[in-house]
């Protein structure tokens, strides 16, 4: 039996079909990779506002503790100015706090533990000093109260001795930890794409 013409459109309607098949398969693949392409760029722009948020938050914690501690060493150890660079200290730790979860956007988990670290070993002693501060200005006044038995004082001041033992202990604490941000502070430059050292230099000379 004699093939006809007609007998072969079959073929030619293969081809169109494969050729609709590959290009569905062709923009699956492409959608797909535009969508990946698109997943990892904004992941990585995520990582860079993470690192530039902490890069700044700790380059400017550093700075305040740094003037906080030139502060103590003239005049009253725990005066007005010296308590205002470190009351300044703990609202830059609130806005730590308060962008914390910004922290998964940090692909590297040591680092990630490492800042937490620093954060958290400022702010504890940090909050025992203002506790401190509050408690010895609290028996400040309880030792100007007339007629106090001897005894009575005599306790007093050597709670007060222990306390200011302890603050000052607190602070050395504090200084220690802020000694070391700086490290932290380096290694958080990569994923931030620049040097957080012009940010100090500008605070320190506006």
């Amino acid at each position: 039996m004699a093939l006809k013409p007609d007998d072969f459109d079959f073929i030619s309607n293969f081809s169109t079909l494969w050729a609709v098949f590959l290009g569905a398969v062709l923009a699956t693949a492409g959608g797909l990779a535009g969508s990946q392409l698109e997943r990892i760029v904004e992941r990585g722009q995520r990582q860079r506002d993470a690192a530039l948020l902490f890069g700044e938050i700790l380059s400017t914690l550093k700075l305040i503790l740094d003037l906080a501690v030139q502060s103590r060493g003239v005049g009253d150890p725990y005066g007005p100015i010296t308590m205002r660079f470190l009351r300044a200290a703990r609202r830059e730790l609130d806005i730590y706090d308060r962008n914390r979860e910004m922290l998964y956007a940090l692909h590297d988990p040591l680092l990630r533990a490492r800042i937490h670290r620093e954060a958290v070993s400022i702010t504890m002693p940090l909050d025992g000093i203002f506790d401190s501060t509050r408690e010895i200005e609290t028996i400040a006044a309880q030792l100007k109260a007339p007629n106090l038995p001897a005894e009575d004082r005599e306790e007093l001041e050597r709670r007060i001795a222990t306390i200011r033992e302890n603050r000052d202990s607190g602070f050395d604490f504090v200084k220690e930890n802020a000694d070391g941000l700086m490290a932290v502070i380096k290694d958080i430059e990569p994923y931030a794409h620049q040097s957080f050292d012009r940010l100090a230099n500008a605070m320190r000379n506006p």
